[in-house]
């Protein structure tokens, strides 16, 4: 009888344990899990703007530009996105080089082929954005002005830095325009090579670096310089769980007529919320 009053049927008491022990198991699994993605949002290196918030957001680009090109942790630390509108009011946007954040003037300098969408686009409206992101910085910089195009001598002075065969590709190729085929585009080249009397230009032609120094090519007249006056500026640092430090600078410019512009007023700064 003693045995008997101490057996536990297979419903009773112990076996709904159990049973319940396993269902909290299998509800632990079931429950997503972070992605390695989340994890790594929720490990960001703790970093946020100044403060006192500085005076000059320029200042604070150029710097962050300059930490970029020192660790080389990209190909291109100066690639920068260039947004423009066209005058059907679609947008268009596009990968160009950072050639200079020129803080004491107040503009930033890029290059281009005056007859190119951008450069079309930009000769019907002059306003323009740029984004520079350094993904391994956790940093970003947005900045909107306006856009003119750089002084002659400027352009010409940093044309002739660039390779030869840069130059002569400046000269071969209609930018934006189509092409029959990549060897009609190459056979350009070759042409443009033959006019200006260079060593052979081309993916296979080897590297004559004898001649260079002789080479002589001018400079397009539909191919120069730009230069965004910048009236706004947002400066943007990565936060953990998507809690972004984010500033935005603000000001009106003056123009004296001449493709020139200064601080018409002092920087309006206001932070955001991420």
């Amino acid at each position: 009888m003693g045995g008997a009053a101490s057996h536990r049927p297979p419903g009773g008491r112990f076996s709904h344990e159990r049973a319940r022990t396993a269902l909290g198991r299998q509800a632990l699994t079931d429950e997503p899990q972070p992605s390695d993605y989340h994890r790594r949002m929720t490990s960001i290196p703790s970093q946020t703007l100044p403060s006192p918030l500085p005076e000059e957001p320029l200042a604070i680009a150029a710097a962050w530009l300059a930490e970029a090109w020192t660790l080389a942790a990209q190909p291109n630390p100066n690639a920068m996105t260039l947004a423009t509108v066209g005058r059907d009011g679609r947008p268009s946007a596009r990968i160009v080089l950072c050639k200079d954040i020129v803080v004491p003037g107040g503009y930033v300098r890029f290059v281009s082929n005056y007859q190119s969408r951008k450069g079309t686009e930009l000769a019907h409206e002059p306003r323009a954005a740029l984004v520079l992101h350094w993904d391994h910085l956790h940093r970003q910089v947005r900045i909107e002005g306006t856009v003119v195009r750089s002084p002659e001598a400027e352009s010409e002075d940093y044309f002739q830095t660039r390779p030869w065969q840069s130059r002569v590709g400046a000269w071969a190729s209609a930018q934006s325009r189509p092409v029959g085929s990549r060897d009609e585009l190459i056979e350009q080249l070759r042409a443009a090579g033959r006019r200006f009397d260079t060593p052979p230009v081309g993916p296979d032609a080897p590297i004559d670096n004898e001649r260079r120094a002789h080479v002589k090519v001018p400079r397009p007249t539909y191919w120069g310089g730009y230069r965004l006056w910048v009236d706004a500026v947002e400066l943007w640092v990565e936060g953990a769980y998507r809690i972004h430090d984010r500033v935005r600078y603000e000001r009106t410019l003056q123009t004296d007529g001449q493709d020139e512009f200064t601080g018409g007023s002092p920087w309006q700064i206001m932070r955001l919320q991420p």
